[in-house]
């Protein structure tokens, strides 16, 4: 029997991503040379993206999908663990993939999950909502965990130029919304404040953050926290590998010599921080206190141990798992769990 085309065959006859042809073929934007060509090439490969639509159809489903970053971070498989727990509790299949914080590496397993008729997945997003679109027009049931789609820098320029016109008194052009779906999320802000809080009750004015991917929403909480003006040096981010989290890590505390404590927004964050800490002969609390946003099992395990502010991992990816799984989700929620400050001895007054 010939073998039939698959998204990846007209994405590599078209030379175009597995994403974009996604886009074109749920109806999403491009240009228009590419959509023609995109067309053109599915017409000729005789490609036919009907096993999701057909399912969708029939009520029947195609699984479940998991997308993380990175399964070899422990609050990543955590969250995993919560997922299969509920999925298998409900005998249903799960799909694990891993996006390396990578968007185009995200779109295109988004794209392979489509082709595979996998018509509900949970994701800790990389990407932005343009790049989400497909899988939302296709009608795949999606629900976020951890954090949301990063908004695209164009939106952020275009509501700085929506709001100087209603100080103008003029009506900003409608734009259209993209699509949204139920997330799970930690009280990032409550969970931030509260350590920042405890830092400053023990002296601390110097305090630095330390992120990476997907902390949006803990950076402007910490900006809210400090209070202005902020200084801009001590917020330091890392792609999220752990040779880049080393070195920022490494950079900031020679930088900056006169810090007193560092909040880190994740547990690979913590991690680098605390080697780059031994490295450079800095003593964890004396020299430099520490925070670290995430509890893992090692961090009892240092020394001293750490500071942590917990979330709770298994049960966001339970939690993640029951709205997708629930039948007729329609108007997009948020359930926000909350986040707790675990005082052990990374932290001392400041000297």
């Amino acid at each position: 029997m010939e073998k039939r085309a698959t998204i990846k065959d007209v994405a590599e006859a078209a030379g175009v991503g597995v994403a974009t042809v996604s886009r074109v073929l749920s109806g999403g934007s491009a240009s228009p040379r590419t959509r023609e060509r995109v067309l053109a090439v599915a017409a000729q490969l005789d490609y036919r993206p009907s096993a999701l639509g057909r399912n969708l159809r029939q009520r029947r489903t195609g699984g479940m999908g998991l997308l993380v970053p990175d399964l070899t971070d422990t609050f990543y498989g955590q969250l995993a663990e919560g997922v299969l727990a509920c999925a298998r509790s409900t005998g249903e299949p799960v799909v694990v993939g891993s996006t390396g914080d990578d968007p185009e590496q995200e779109s295109e397993l988004i794209g392979m999950l489509l082709e595979q008729s996998v018509d509900r997945l949970i994701a800790v997003p990389t990407g932005d909502a343009e790049t989400w679109a497909p899988a939302v027009r296709a009608g795949m049931t999606v629900v976020f965990a951890d954090r949301l789609p990063a908004r695209p820098a164009e939106e952020e320029q275009q509501d700085a130029v929506d709001d100087l016109m209603r100080l103008d008194g003029l009506s900003p052009a409608a734009r259209p919304r993209p699509p949204e779906a139920p997330s799970v999320l930690a009280d990032d802000r409550a969970g931030i404040r509260t350590a920042v809080r405890y830092l400053r009750g023990l002296g601390h004015r110097r305090i630095a953050f330390l992120g990476g991917p997907g902390h949006d929403r803990r950076v402007a909480a910490f900006r809210e926290a400090v209070g202005t003006p902020v200084d801009e040096e001590l917020v330091v981010f890392a792609t999220g590998s752990r040779d880049s989290a080393y070195a920022a890590a490494s950079g900031l505390f020679q930088s900056r010599p006169d810090l007193t404590a560092v909040v880190a927004g994740g547990n690979v964050l913590g991690e680098a921080a605390v080697l780059a800490a031994r490295e450079l002969d800095l003593r964890v609390p004396r020299d430099v206190s520490l925070v670290m946003y995430d509890d893992v099992p090692w961090a009892e395990l240092c020394s001293p141990p750490l500071t942590v502010i917990a979330q709770p991992g298994r049960d966001m990816g339970y939690r993640a798992a029951e709205l997708v799984l629930r039948p007729g989700v329609r108007r997009p929620r948020t359930v926000l769990l909350p986040t707790e400050l675990i005082i052990r001895g990374s932290c001392g007054p400041r000297r």
